[in-house]
């Protein structure tokens, strides 16, 4: 059994790197990606010396820069990425930013920001590629959750047409539910809702996640089993929640790898491997093209759709 409850925890070790590498060789995966798959959740990091790491982070990264993650994209057959704004950076999303503009149009961001933003840097971000805002409720990495700074976020944003993608543990949700279900526009609930798999498919927790779902405002990342599983790789014990998801709301889920999986300590998964996941969680051509390429395009890249 892998002990995967200390995973995003804070190490208090000071500085210096507090997490694995990420895997140096991941395999090359046996399922192929439809064309133009996206990876909808990933991360960039650094590297430090241009792109410091926000003095109040919980966590000190390995330097991670969008090169590699594009070299990592070409391996796994993906075609683009939403590179997504973590709490190491603060709401300095200047990495972030280099990365997608570096891409040659292939990657799309989810910033965190502040309040106080200016309109003049929202029009900014936008024509850099950022589409929606991050908020994070995981107590051991934001404390308490900045909720009034959230809703002024959210009040800002909503003329742009981005979306709020929302990170919380699934039994944080009963007291949670009433202040998502108020946030206005398209929500996107990270990494399955982080569900307690050990409890199984009927558990409370899960079923909170699964009612947010009944909201067609709702959507939903099948990310991140290396996070959830007791099991370990090949994260059997996390499969049927995926799977349940997927087929629940086909139109509304999205899949990431989450490289370079920042804060895991239990193990470094094989990205390769993950990928190959895929088809246990997405099993018909159908279901794999929603997750992979038209859900994230419609979402991401709109105007390409149209």
């Amino acid at each position: 059994m892998v002990d995967t409850k200390g995973s995003d925890s804070v190490r208090a070790s000071g500085p210096g790197q507090d997490y694995m590498p990420f895997h140096p060789s991941p395999a090359k995966p046996a399922f192929v990606p439809p064309a133009g798959a996206v990876d909808a959740h990933c991360h960039v990091f650094g590297p430090a010396a241009r792109f410091p790491f926000a003095p109040e982070r919980k966590y000190t990264p390995v330097d991670a820069p969008a090169e590699t993650l594009f070299d990592l994209r070409d391996h796994l057959g993906f075609a683009r990425n939403v590179i997504v704004q973590a709490t190491c950076h603060g709401t300095d999303n200047a990495a972030m930013l280099d990365a997608i503009a570096k891409s040659g149009g292939r990657a799309r961001g989810v910033a965190v920001l502040d309040e106080t933003v200016t309109d003049a840097e929202l029009e900014r971000l936008h024509a850099a590629g950022i589409r929606g805002v991050r908020f994070n409720f995981l107590k051991r990495l934001v404390g308490d959750a900045p909720r009034d700074r959230y809703v002024k976020v959210a009040e800002r944003i909503a003329r742009l047409g981005w979306h709020i993608v929302i990170y919380f543990e699934s039994e944080e949700l009963e007291e949670l539910s009433p202040f998502i279900r108020a946030l206005p526009g398209t929500i996107v609930i990270d990494h399955m809702g982080r569900p307690d798999v050990t409890a199984g498919l009927g558990s409370e927790g899960f079923a909170r996640v699964r009612a947010l779902m009944d909201d067609p405002r709702f959507w939903i990342k099948v990310s991140c089993p290396e996070r959830l599983t007791a099991a370990g790789p090949m994260y059997d014990d996390v499969v049927p929640f995926a799977r349940a998801l997927v087929e629940a709301n086909p139109d509304r889920v999205l899949w990431g790898t989450d490289w370079p999986h920042p804060n895991m300590r239990s193990h470094m998964p094989d990205d390769g491997m993950l990928v190959d996941m895929i088809p246990r969680i997405a099993p018909t051509p159908e279901l794999q093209r929603k997750l992979l390429l038209e859900n994230p395009m419609r979402l991401y890249w709109p105007e390409e759709v149209l």
